[in-house]
């Protein structure tokens, strides 16, 4: 099921295109999920930018101007633990209100998961929840 939200496009969830030497990254709207499944939900909304494995190589990488940060390495650069609350508010709120991520160009995911389960702020958090539950399953051993 695809959802079209006003104001919700997102630039990089969209498809990456090769034009004229350039790598450009086009609006989609956002295709909703399975709120339970933290991998799906990292195929779908991450890996444009983080890739699948979650290393920082997504296809949409090159695009933008700061590089993604390599999510496989966040229990190692946090001195062996891994930064739930962290991740978790990165997610909900914003990169923007967390100046050690460094970006602004990674959308607000809790915005766009509130929008996409009808306004539950529940479903909301149960996607962050799973979301944040994969992302730690993938970290470096």
């Amino acid at each position: 099921m695809r959802i079209n939200i006003a104001g919700f496009f997102i630039a990089f969830a969209g498809i990456v295109a090769l034009q004229a030497q350039t790598t450009t990254i086009r609006n989609v709207p956002v295709t909703s999920t399975s709120p339970g499944d933290g991998k799906e939900m990292f195929n779908t909304y991450c890996s444009v930018c983080h890739g699948v494995d979650g290393r920082g190589a997504g296809p949409a990488a090159a695009a933008l101007k700061k590089s993604p940060a390599d999510l496989t390495q966040l229990t190692r650069n946090n001195n062996g633990q891994f930064p739930d609350r962290r991740i978790s508010l990165v997610l909900t709120a914003g990169p923007a209100e967390i100046l050690s991520h460094g970006s602004k160009e990674m959308p607000v995911w809790g915005k766009i998961f509130k929008s996409i389960g009808s306004g539950n702020e529940g479903v909301a958090r149960l996607r962050v929840g799973n979301l944040t539950d994969y992302v730690k399953s993938i970290q470096a051993k």
